[in-house]
C-alpha cells in the first residue's frame, strides 16, 4: 500500500508540473504585449486604506517603464480603474468592432478621467498615453516629482474609506484631435515592466511583509510562519514515535504530516521571495499546494482505515477496493478543483474556489464520505467490546468529525465575507483545522498510549532491551538456575523454565 500511495503521487506532481499554467499575476509584472490583440488584462491589487495622518507613506503606488522599439504616434492607453469602472469597461472590451468597443469602454471613465487637452476639469487620475519616449517620462506626466525616480510614470492611489480592489489593464484605442476615441489599427510591440505596491516606495520603512502584496494576500506570510514552526515541533515528535513503533498506520500517518510539513515549507520561501522581488518562485507555490493535497488526502485515508477497524479491530479489512475507490475519487476532485483554481478561475470575478462547480461537487464528496466513516465507527464500535479500544474511537470519532465537517461550514461562511479579507480567512482556519487534525492523531497514536489497542505485535521492538538484560552479569551466572516456584509440589518439566527463556520472549503489545 505504501507504495501505491507514493506512486499516486509522484504521477500527481509530474502531471502538475508539466501542465500548462498560466503566469501567476504578480506585483512586479514584466513583459512585452502586442498592440494587435487590443487588449491586455494585466493585474488586479488589493490597496489598503489610506491614513490622512501619513498619507505619503500608505498610499498605494503604481510606477513602471512602458516603451517601444520606436516611436508611436498616435499613443495607446494604460488604465488603471477601480471596480465600478472597470466591469463596463472590461465587458466592452470583447465588442467585434473595435471602433465602437473603444467609444463604449471609455464612455463612463471619460467623466471623471483627467486628461489636459480633453477634460481639464477630471477629477481622478485613471489614464496614460503609452509608449513613453526612451528615456524620457510619459507625456501626462505633468509634474516630475509625482514620479517615482527612474521610471517613467506613477499612480499615486488613495482609498480614504476602506481597502480596494484596482484593476490594471491595456487597450489599443487613443483620443484623436477631437477628443473622440478611436482604434489603434498598427502593429506594435510594447516592453512593460510595473511595479504595484502597498506604501512609498521612496520610503525605507516599509513593512516587508506588506509592501509587496495586495492587501487581501497581506498577512500571508505571518500565518506561514506560524504553521511551519508548528509543523516543525510536531514533525520531529512523530519521527521519533514512528521510530519507537514501526507499525503501519503510523508510518502512514507520518508520511502525510511530512507532506504538510514540506508543503507549508514551500510556501514559505514563495512568499518571502515575492516579498523581496513581488514574483516569487512559481514553481514552489505549485509543489507545495500538490504536497498539501496529497497531505490531506492520506489523513483521510487513514481515517477511513481506523474507522473500519484496521489494525485495532481487524487485520484484514473487507471491500477494500471501494474504499479505495472513494478516497482516489476525493482526491481527483481535489486536483480538479485545484487545477481549476490555476487556470479557469478569473481572477476579475469576486469568487474563490469553493464558489465553482468543482469546489461544491468536493463539499458534496467530503460530506457524503463524512456521513460514510459514521457509518463505519459505527459498525466497528458495535463489533468491539473491549474497553480501551473503545475510548479510543470515542475520541478518534469526535476530532474526525470536527475535521470532516469544519470545510463545508467556512465555505459557506466565506459568502458572507469581503473578498478582500476571505483568502485570508480561509488559508488561516484550513492550516489551523489541518494542523489540529495531525497533533489530535499524534496524542491518539503516542507509543506509549496506542499499544493499549493495536492488533500487530511488531509496533514496539524490545529486542535490544532483552538482550542488553538477558547478557547482564547476574543473569550469565545463573543462566542456567532453574526458577522454583515457592510451595511448589514437586519439579516437573513444566514448572522449571531458565531465566534465559523468560528474557527471550517477545512481549505482544
Amino acid at each position: 500500500m505504501a507504495n501505491t500511495l507514493r506512486t499516486t503521487c509522484f504521477l500527481l506532481l509530474v502531471v502538475l508540473l508539466f501542465f500548462d499554467f498560466p503566469s501567476v499575476i504578480c506585483l512586479h509584472l514584466s513583459g512585452s504585449w502586442k498592440t494587435t490583440t487590443f487588449f491586455q488584462f494585466l493585474a488586479k491589487f488589493g490597496f489598503q486604506k489610506t491614513n490622512l495622518k501619513d498619507r505619503s507613506q500608505t498610499q498605494g503606488y503604481i510606477y513602471g517603464n512602458i516603451t517601444a522599439q520606436f516611436n508611436v504616434t498616435p499613443y495607446v492607453t494604460l488604465a488603471v480603474l477601480d471596480r465600478g469602472y472597470f466591469l463596463e469597461y472590461y465587458g466592452n472590451s470583447t465588442v467585434t468592432q473595435k471602433a465602437t468597443a473603444c467609444m463604449a469602454m471609455f464612455k463612463k471613465i471619460d467623466g471623471v478621467a483627467y486628461d489636459s487637452q480633453c477634460n481639464d476639469g477630471g477629477s481622478q487620475d485613471l489614464l496614460r498615453k503609452i509608449p513613453c519616449p526612451q528615456g524620457k517620462l510619459c507625456p501626462d506626466e505633468d509634474n516630475p516629482k509625482n514620479v517615482v525616480e527612474n521610471f517613467q510614470f506613477s499612480f499615486h492611489v488613495e482609498d480614504l474609506s476602506q481597502p480596494r480592489f484596482w484593476y490594471l489593464s491595456l487597450v489599443a484605442c487613443y483620443r484623436d484631435s477631437n477628443c473622440s476615441w478611436k482604434p489603434f489599427e498598427e502593429e506594435v510591440i510594447l516592453d512593460y515592466d510595473i511595479w504595484l505596491v502597498n506604501g512609498n516606495p521612496n520610503s525605507k520603512n516599509q513593512n516587508p511583509l506588506e509592501y509587496q502584496f495586495s492587501f487581501d494576500n497581506q498577512d500571508t506570510v505571518e500565518i506561514y510562519l506560524v504553521f511551519l514552526a508548528c509543523y516543525m515541533f510536531l514533525t520531529p515528535l512523530q519521527v521519533y514515535a514512528v521510530m519507537r513503533q514501526k507499525h503501519p498506520v503510523t508510518k502512514l500517518f507520518t508520511v502525510g504530516l511530512v507532506f504538510s510539513l514540506c508543503g507549508v515549507l514551500l510556501n514559505m520561501f514563495h512568499c518571502l521571495k515575492f516579498a523581496f522581488d513581488g514574483k516569487g518562485v512559481e514553481i514552489a507555490a505549485i509543489v507545495g499546494g500538490v504536497l498539501d493535497i496529497c497531505s490531506q488526502t492520506l489523513l483521510m485515508l487513514l481515517l477511513l482505515l481506523l474507522a473500519k477497524g484496521w489494525a485495532i479491530t481487524r487485520k484484514e479489512l473487507k471491500n477494500i477496493t471501494i474504499l479505495f475507490s472513494v478516497w482516489a475519487l476525493y482526491g481527483l476532485v481535489h486536483v480538479l478543483l485545484y487545477v481549476w483554481d490555476l487556470t479557469e478561475l478569473d481572477v476579475i470575478d469576486d469568487v474563490d474556489a469553493y464558489q465553482t462547480w468543482p469546489g461544491w461537487l468536493m463539499l458534496i464528496l467530503r460530506t457524503g464520505i463524512m456521513a460514510w466513516f459514521l457509518f463505519c465507527l459505527r459498525a466497528t464500535m458495535a463489533f468491539e467490546h473491549q474497553k480501551s479500544k473503545l475510548e479510543f474511537f470515542l475520541h478518534f470519532g469526535a476530532a474526525s468529525l470536527v475535521w470532516f465537517i469544519y470545510l463545508p461550514i467556512v465555505a459557506l461562511i466565506a459568502l458572507q465575507v469581503p473578498v478582500l479579507w476571505r483568502t485570508k480567512l480561509l488559508l488561516g482556519i484550513v492550516h489551523s483545522a489541518n494542523f489540529l487534525a495531525y497533533a489530535v492523531m499524534a496524542h491518539l497514536l503516542w507509543p506509549t498510549r496506542s499499544q493499549q489497542y493495536f492488533l500487530l505485535a511488531n509496533e514496539i521492538d524490545l529486542g535490544d532491551e532483552l538482550e542488553e538484560f538477558d547478557e547482564a552479569p547476574h543473569n550469565v551466572e545463573n543462566r542456567q538456575a532453574p526458577f522454583i516456584r515457592k510451595n511448589s509440589r514437586s519439579l516437573s518439566d513444566s514448572d522449571v523454565f531458565s531465566t534465559h527463556d523468560l528474557a527471550n520472549q517477545r512481549i505482544a503489545v
